[in-house]
């Protein structure tokens, strides 16, 4: 029996973190642009997000000083606001990008060739959309897809989009969760133990991951669903500043963040509450700070970073980010918690975090016992959920297909409004 463990484990290992296939030598990736030296355009939109949640479920609007207050509902500003525009074209007022209303099924290297030819609107400047451009379209009123049975779409799901956008689960694959929008936001290392990887937002499950560009299985193209852009290409570039005083300014969104980091993990409800006490103290001259929704701390993610390409986390250097040993003892960095809840087909149980550093998981054949693997399965710079409490010990595998590492007891990043 052990015999047969190693063998699937073997070809398991050579099918998912064997060395990367060669892509077309045509195939150039885009170098990732972050920072503009203007202030530039770069408004966050709401998540969507108006309902309030303890750590299970529902509840009625905490107020201040109370348990659960300064979540994301607490915090409504720009809420998404869309119009058709004629022939399938939809106009995000917010940030004035024009998106395609439908959507087409390609691999990364189809989808660049197919914007040599494509035309809507009688425009032809259309363009795969950069991570922070795509994501500016989640909602997080949507409810998680994911459930034991894959092959089904359980009758409660919400897809995290707008339902003026046309959607399909399972657009792009054998799964429901399978509904992944490509960007043109290429990861700066590798992924799944070698390959090279493109960022893409999955609105069926609400996350953002790294995936594969060459499916490992197949040998081809992994298949997304693509959904063009066209507009200003200022929309999710920074421009920040150093205060001198603790703070950095961002004046392309109007935020401004704390320099350092909260330096300890802790639970999400602890989360809430550190961020009430540290207003209490007026904390850096200031007592309007909050735990930053996701999209808010999204917009500080600098996707031309990595531990692996620039040995640092994927946040501009103008900022300072504990450096850890976590797992098996590897040097990593945070987690780091948002305000916004990720609901699912088991509740409220767990809240969006996004990684600075690599997004880990334990890879190995679904058998108990079996050997598994770590390593960096989703890049620096995804957007996962995490339970909002609980044992981390008691996940020694991680969770999830590809077995998300949980650590629950994530970082914080003070934001408040210039």
């Amino acid at each position: 029996m052990v015999y047969k463990y190693i063998i699937v484990f073997g070809l398991f290992f050579i099918l998912f973190c064997g060395p990367n296939r060669d892509l077309p030598k045509s195939q150039k990736f885009p170098v990732e642009n972050q920072r503009t030296d203007k202030k530039g355009n770069y408004p966050i939109v709401d998540t969507g997000q108006v309902d309030f949640y303890d750590n299970f479920t529902k509840i009625s609007k905490p107020q201040k000083g109370e348990a659960y207050y300064g979540q994301d509902a607490h915090f409504l500003k720009n809420p998404p606001s869309y119009e058709i525009l004629g022939e399938g074209m939809v106009l995000d007022k917010n940030t004035g990008l024009i998106w395609q209303k439908s959507f087409e099924v390609l691999s990364y290297a189809e989808a660049i060739e197919r914007l040599r030819t494509f035309s809507l609107g009688g425009k032809t400047d259309w363009r795969l959309p950069r991570i922070k451009e795509l994501y500016s379209l989640v909602l997080f009123n949507g409810i998680d897809a994911s459930s034991r049975n894959m092959s089904e779409v359980p009758p409660n799901s919400k897809p995290f989009l707008d339902s003026i956008f046309a959607f399909k689960y399972g657009s792009n694959g054998e799964r429901p969760i399978d509904t992944q929008l490509l960007s043109s936001s290429v990861y700066h290392g590798k992924t799944m133990g070698g390959q090279d990887t493109v960022f893409g937002l999955n609105v069926a499950d609400g996350r953002i991951k790294g995936y594969p560009i060459i499916d490992p299985r197949s040998g081809k193209g992994k298949k997304f669903t693509v959904r063009y852009v066209r507009g200003s290409e200022d929309y999710g570039l920074n421009h920040f500043q150093d205060n001198k005083n603790g703070t950095i300014s961002d004046l392309s969104t109007g935020l401004m963040w704390d320099k350092n980091d909260s330096g300890t993990g802790m639970n999400w409800e602890s989360a809430l509450e550190w961020v009430q006490k540290k207003n209490k103290e007026n904390y850096l001259g200031y007592s309007d700070w909050r735990l930053p929704n996701a999209k808010e701390l999204h917009s500080i993610v600098d996707y031309s970073r990595s531990p692996q390409s620039t040995d640092s986390a994927a946040i501009d250097p103008i900022f300072n980010i504990t450096k850890l040993s976590l797992e098996k003892g590897l040097k990593n960095y945070p987690f780091f918690w948002t305000s916004t809840t990720h609901v699912g087909q088991l509740g409220a149980g767990s809240a969006v975090y996004i990684s600075f550093g690599e997004a880990l998981g334990y890879m190995g054949p679904p058998i108990p016992f079996a050997p598994v693997h770590l390593m960096d399965v989703h890049g620096a710079g995804a957007q996962r959920s995490d339970p909002k409490q609980g044992d981390p010990s008691k996940f020694p595998r991680g969770f999830g297909p590809q077995g998300d590492v949980i650590r629950i007891y994530n970082f914080i990043r003070l934001v408040r409004d210039i």
